[in-house]
């Protein structure tokens, strides 16, 4: 575990003491996610941490203490630390979540992460069906019309696609359910699993069931635009779902 840049640092520069603290505290995360050190069970102590990383007591003492704010380990005097289960842990913090992610062999954290994030933004469109304004479905339809003229663009229609997703959070007027939703739906977009592989023709169906959405809010029609966006959320992750072990072929 030793750190290739833990060389003397110049008084008075911060930033790679600090890069120093966050890559150690990465690494201890990556441990518990990967189950390395299981719930229950004990970090090694401060020392050995701190000659494994080849970083001060200091640095360990630091990253711990973070991890403590994660939820994911207790410290007790005299008993170490030892790592809490994963029902303990905060599983909405950037760290952990991307972990999780990246440790998600199985896919049944993106499957959760897609349940979830189906729920909250199909809160948040039955929202704005309820309270919409000309201004907020104008927005909407010019974020599809984006996705429209760059259909044969992926990037430029996942930019667009997205942006349509973000103007929704934000016309529900639910801060908290945008925040989480945001979380979730940024973290997510890092991986490659989640991204998957799009099937014949994704990109037309995602278009058509965009603009359900925005039919159903146009509309007034909360029901349907729940329904919309949760239907649309969950389909496109099974489409993109890539086979696993656990579920063999989709």
């Amino acid at each position: 575990m030793t750190l290739g840049d833990a060389t003397p640092i110049p008084q008075g520069t911060r930033a790679p003491i600090d890069r120093i603290g966050a890559t150690v505290l990465k690494e201890l995360v990556e441990t518990i996610v990967s189950g390395r050190v299981q719930p229950g069970e004990n970090l090694p102590p401060e020392g050995t941490l701190s000659q494994e990383f080849g970083v001060s007591r200091t640095v360990i003492r630091e990253s711990v203490k973070r991890l403590q704010e994660k939820g994911m380990v207790t410290v007790a005097q005299g008993r170490g630390t030892h790592v809490n289960p994963m029902s303990a842990w905060n599983l909405l913090d950037p760290l952990v979540i991307t972990a999780l992610i990246g440790h998600d062999d199985d896919l049944g954290i993106l499957d959760d992460l897609s349940v979830v994030r189906g729920a909250l933004e199909a809160a948040m469109a039955s929202a704005v069906a309820a309270e919409h304004s000309d201004d907020g479905v104008e927005r909407l339809r010019e974020s599809l019309e984006w996705m429209r003229v760059s259909i044969d663009d992926s990037t430029a229609f996942r930019e667009a696609d997205v942006r349509f997703h973000l103007i929704v959070m934000e016309l529900s007027g639910n801060l908290l359910a945008e925040n989480v939703a945001r979380v979730l739906f940024e973290r997510a977009l890092e991986s490659t699993r989640y991204q998957g592989v799009d099937p014949e023709r994704a990109f037309e169906l995602t278009m058509v069931e965009h603009e359900n959405v925005v039919a159903a809010i146009a509309g007034g029609d909360r029901e349907a635009a729940r329904r919309a966006m949760e239907e649309h959320i969950l389909g496109s992750w099974e489409r993109r779902r890539l086979p696993t072990a656990k579920r063999g072929k989709d």
